[in-house]
């Protein structure tokens, strides 16, 4: 049983703005004692409170920041175990799985879309590493918005990739009207076709895409 002086404290308190943290400890009660008396006790927080619950958002937010940090950091040096170097066939097989999703299934010509430049260097290096493909025979034509830099924009591309910039078509680009508005903060540079020309030699042509559309039904 408690004093009556002491539930008014605690009452007081409450009553001008201090949280249940404060509260408890100036008055010797557990926390499940101060909600059933404090529950129905109006409360605005004064000054105090809203400094302390400031400053405790910041240091939860930066607690779980570096959670966060450490938390990729552990998972970058696991995913470097787990795949180790990168053999050829790895390289094969991966590179037939973004083909599954990016690459061109019609028109039996080797083509493959995508805005990342990460996806667009692997396809590069996978028909070099797995068909020996040359850069001489990768072309690139981008897609654009109105608002794009071409120029910026190839040159950009061009660094990323390692295509020359004499191997970019003039680009297409995107004046539908019927657009609900513009892409350009999400994709200032477009979007890249990379296409692979035989320039005569005809295991480049048709056949490269007959191959590869067999490795992919094989696996499927």
């Amino acid at each position: 049983m408690y004093y009556p002086e002491i539930k008014q404290k605690a009452i007081d308190l409450r009553k001008q703005g201090y949280s249940y943290n404060y509260i408890v400890k100036r008055v010797p009660v557990a926390k499940s004692t101060l909600s059933e008396w404090l529950h129905n006790v109006p409360f605005t927080p004064n000054k105090y409170t809203l400094e302390t619950i400031g400053k405790a958002r910041v240091a939860s937010g930066n607690y779980k920041h570096q959670i966060r940090v450490e938390s990729l950091k552990k998972a970058e040096l696991q995913a470097g175990k787990d795949i180790g170097t990168l053999s050829k066939r790895d390289i094969m097989m991966l590179g037939l799985g973004v083909y599954i999703g990016e690459g061109g299934k019609t028109h039996r010509m080797t083509r493959i879309i995508n805005s990342d430049p990460r996806i667009i260097k692997l396809f590069i290096r996978w028909i070099k590493i797995c068909f020996d493909v040359d850069i001489d025979n990768v072309v690139i034509r981008l897609f654009l918005y109105p608002d794009s830099d071409e120029k910026k924009s190839i040159e950009y591309w061009s660094k990323q990739t390692g295509v020359p910039k004499k191997h970019f078509f003039r680009p297409t680009i995107d004046n539908r009207t019927n657009k609900k508005d513009s892409k350009h903060n999400k994709l200032p540079f477009g979007t890249a076709h990379v296409t692979v020309k035989k320039l005569g030699n005809e295991d480049l042509g048709v056949f490269l895409h007959r191959r590869i559309m067999a490795w992919i039904n094989k696996i499927l």
